[in-house]
C-alpha cells in the first residue's frame, strides 16, 4: 500500500488504434475479407442461414390443474 494506484497489466489495457476493417480474417473460416463491420464472411453467413434456419412451431400448453394434495390455508377456510 504505497498510495499509488495499481497499474493495469499490459494484456488488459485498451488499444489506442482502431480495429482495421480493410482486411481481417473471417472468425469462422479464416478467409481474409473487408467489410463495414466485423463478422463472418458472406459465404459463412449463407451457410449459417441454410443450416441453422428453423420453422417456428406453435406450442400449446396444457390447462393448469392443481394437485390433489394441495390443501387451502387456514385464512382461506376462516368464516367471517
Amino acid at each position: 500500500m504505497s498510495g499509488q494506484p495499481a497499474r493495469e497489466p499490459e494484456q488488459f489495457r485498451a488499444r489506442d488504434e482502431p480495429f482495421d476493417l480493410s482486411a481481417f480474417p473471417c472468425p469462422r473460416c479464416e478467409t481474409v475479407i473487408s467489410a463495414q463491420e466485423y463478422g463472418p464472411c458472406p459465404a459463412c453467413i449463407e451457410h449459417l442461414k441454410v443450416t441453422q434456419r428453423r420453422v417456428g412451431e406453435e406450442v400449446v400448453a396444457a390447462a393448469y390443474e392443481p394437485k390433489m394434495n394441495v390443501t387451502p390455508n387456514a385464512v382461506a377456510l376462516k368464516d367471517d
